[in-house]
């Protein structure tokens, strides 16, 4: 049996093909997973409304793989979405690349871009970001 904090075993198979380089979405339960993450192995968690947060999946994630690039859908107008400054402190500080709503969906739907999409039940708008692995 792991001693990871993720014992998912569709993730971890996931990231066990992941290299440097290769990118992972974990979207909100408002993201169009199926339309909108090209042809990424998909995983849905979604268990109830709110959970699992994104957040809960980008900590279990984090305590598998080294990330070196964080890009998050910021909306057009408005202050910035509250989870980002969690996102900042999951990732210790890491900078947060920002793309608009149809440009993060753009950059996920590029022909082999995402290796893994994930499905949560979190309710924050905005809670989509997209991770590329760094190297162990």
């Amino acid at each position: 049996m792991t001693t990871t904090k993720l014992i998912n075993p569709d993730i971890l198979a996931a990231l066990a093909y992941c290299g440097h380089g290769s990118k992972v979405l974990i979207a909100d339960a408002n993201y169009p997973l199926a339309e909108k993450s090209g042809n990424a192995r998909k995983v849905y968690l979604g268990l109830t409304r709110g959970l699992p947060t994104v957040t809960d999946v980008l900590e279990a994630i984090l305590s598998v793989v080294n990330v070196e690039k964080a890009e998050v859908m910021v909306p057009e107008e408005g202050p910035e979405p509250e989870i980002f400054e969690e996102f900042r402190s999951q990732l210790n500080g890491m900078e947060l690349s920002g793309m608009g709503r149809y440009e993060f969906y753009d950059a996920c739907m590029e022909e082999n871009a995402v290796y893994l999409a994930i499905s949560t039940g979190e309710q924050r708008t905005f809670a989509n970001i997209l991770l590329t692995i760094g190297c162990a």
